[in-house]
């Protein structure tokens, strides 16, 4: 492990951790929960303007944040991972739910349908709407999304820094056979957001595409973070979708292969079933087992052509993943204390203990 010693008042400390995180969606989300538990969440500067962070603690927790998901509606900019880490770590997320604001009113919503206006299959809550407002003012007058979400994030002080994997418009879309053709030999590509929240992902699918991806640049500063940190850690998130959408972008895979830092993965998968969300789904559409062994052999070992040094599974699963270190472990994030200790125990694969 890199650690460096700074003195401080005649006594040697730790002088910073730097971990980067791979994340999407609610799970990522409060995997980061976790993380900023466990190491205070200072981003660098002053840590007293981040609520939620230690002022005694200079380890610093970057979040690399899926885009996939994003999409136009009603003429505002959505970006549900970045605003689902946002809320959960700023202390605005509905726990119920799992993503939109608490305390949310759907009176928007309402007189949308009333009026006939499409699409009708989407809840955009009052307040997430100020959110995409400001969002989507920011991105009409040539601000990047990054800067955008630097500036959302000026309110919500969530401690960890967030950064959207790239700039640019690189949306995922599922290829699905065509709902509205009876005679069912039609195929069209969807939105993910119109495959998971309209259909359910019950609908025949047949692949995806990071549509946009191939031309996309990482943003600022997701580079430079993967290269500098001393741990890389892939979030329990979607690995299809999520972590998936994010290898898509140029650059990221090679960041991954080439940076000193130890990459430890932790699966999303337990005892064969996603907790939440739609993982099995989308990699029974790709060909992949739903199971911890399989992810770890989908991401592959860094040694060969894959991106994984270590990977943590749950204490009940079993994995043999080649050229990779395997540890069981408790993987249920059922608040952020048991969260932190699925973070510790990375940390620890990758050699870095705290």
């Amino acid at each position: 492990m890199r650690r460096r010693r700074l003195a401080h008042n005649t006594t040697d400390r730790l002088q910073v951790v730097n971990v980067t995180v791979l994340v999407g969606g609610v799970g990522g989300a409060r995997f980061l929960q976790g993380v900023r538990s466990l190491l205070g969440g200072a981003t660098g500067g002053d840590a007293s303007k981040n609520p939620g962070s230690s002022a005694d603690t200079e380890h610093r927790i970057t979040a690399v944040v899926n885009v996939g998901d994003d999409v136009w509606m009603h003429g505002l900019r959505i970006c549900p991972d970045l605003d689902t880490c946002m809320y959960t770590l700023g202390g605005g997320i509905d726990p119920a739910r799992g993503w939109g604001h608490v305390g949310e009113t759907w009176n928007a919503k309402e007189e949308l349908v009333a009026y006939g206006a499409q699409p009708d299959w989407f809840g955009l809550g009052d307040r997430d709407i100020a959110t995409h407002l400001i969002r989507s003012q920011m991105l009409r007058a040539g601000y990047p999304l990054s800067a955008v979400t630097e500036a959302l994030c000026n309110r919500w002080k969530p401690g960890v820094a967030l950064l959207p994997v790239s700039d640019d418009r690189c949306e995922t879309h599922v290829v699905v056979t065509d709902p509205e053709d009876p005679t069912g030999e039609q195929q069209r590509a969807i939105h993910f957001q119109e495959w998971w929240v309209r259909y359910r992902a019950q609908v025949p699918t047949h692949s995806f595409a990071h549509v946009g991806a191939e031309q996309a640049k990482p943003a600022p500063g997701v580079v430079e973070a993967i290269e500098s940190a001393d741990v890389v850690l892939l979030a329990p998130s979607n690995p299809v979708v999520s972590v998936g959408a994010i290898l898509a972008v140029p650059g990221i895979r090679g960041a991954l292969r080439t940076t000193k830092a130890k990459i430890v993965g932790l699966s999303p998968i337990i005892d064969g079933k996603p907790l939440r969300g739609m993982a099995d789904e989308c990699l029974e559409v790709i060909g992949v087992e739903t199971s911890a062994e399989a992810i770890g052999r989908h991401y592959g070992a860094r040694s060969g052509a894959g991106i994984l040094d270590g990977w943590l599974i749950h204490s009940t699963d079993q994995a043999d993943v080649p050229g990779v270190e395997v540890r069981s472990v408790p993987l249920l994030m059922t608040d952020p204390e048991a969260t932190a200790e699925m973070v510790r125990a990375a940390l620890d694969v990758a050699g870095v203990n705290l």
